[in-house]
C-alpha cells in the first residue's frame, strides 16, 4: 500500500494504491485454490482488504472488517491473508475496509473454473474487465470528515470511473488552457 499522485479531470492529487495502481491489480484465482496477499502498509493511515463475495470458510480472520475480523494493519506493518476459495466462481471485488479509502484501494477478483472443468455457458470469445468506481477532486477523507461533522451526506463525486478513468469510456481530456 502506497501513495502515488494520479491525475484525473485536470487535477493531481496523491491517493493511497495498491503497487501504485488505481484500481489496483487484478487478481486471478480458480475454484480450490489457496489466495495468499500480502500487504505490507507504507501509507499513514492503518487500513484493512475486504475479500468482497468470498465465502470465508473457518478463515474468518482473512474476511477483512477491521476491528471485527482482525485489527487494521498498521504503518510499516505487514499482513498476509490466506484463504481459500470454495464452491465459488465468478467476478468479485476486493476493496479497502477503513474510512474512506475504499475510494481508491480497490479491484477486481476473478474466480475461474477448476481446470478442465467447463464453465457452466458457453466459453466467452473475449473477456474484458470492468470496474466501476467514483472520483473525487478532493482528498475522500476529507470528503468523509466534513459529512461526519455536518450530520449530512458526503459530496457527490466529481465522476464515475470506469477502469479508474472518467468520462466516456475512460476517454475525458482536459481542455486546452
Amino acid at each position: 500500500i502506497q501513495l502515488k499522485n494520479v491525475s484525473r479531470l485536470c487535477h493531481s492529487k496523491p491517493i493511497v494504491t495498491v503497487n501504485g495502481q488505481f484500481p489496483g491489480p487484478t487478481i486471478y484465482a480458480r475454484e480450490g485454490d489457496t489466495v495468499l496477499v500480502n500487504l505490507t502498509n507504507h501509507v499513514k493511515y492503518n487500513l484493512s482488504i475486504h475479500w468482497h463475495g468470498i465465502r470465508q470458510l473457518r478463515t474468518g480472520w482473512a474476511d477483512g472488517p477491521a476491528y471485527i475480523t482482525q485489527c487494521p494493519i498498521q504503518t510499516g506493518q505487514s499482513y498476509t491473508y490466506n484463504f481459500t476459495i470454495t464452491g465459488q466462481r465468478g467476478t468479485l471485488f476486493w476493496h479497502a475496509h477503513i474510512l474512506w479509502l475504499r475510494a481508491t484501494v480497490y479491484g477486481a477478483l476473478i474466480i475461474l473454473p477448476r481446470r478442465h472443468v467447463p464453465y457452466p455457458f458457453p466459453k466467452p470469445h473475449k473477456e474484458i474487465t470492468l470496474i466501476l468506481g467514483e472520483w473525487w477532486n478532493s482528498d475522500v477523507e476529507a470528503v468523509i470528515n466534513e459529512a461526519v461533522k455536518s450530520g449530512g451526506a458526503p459530496n457527490m463525486s466529481d465522476a464515475h470511473t470506469i477502469n479508474g478513468k472518467p468520462g466516456p469510456l475512460g476517454t475525458f481530456t482536459c481542455p486546452m488552457k
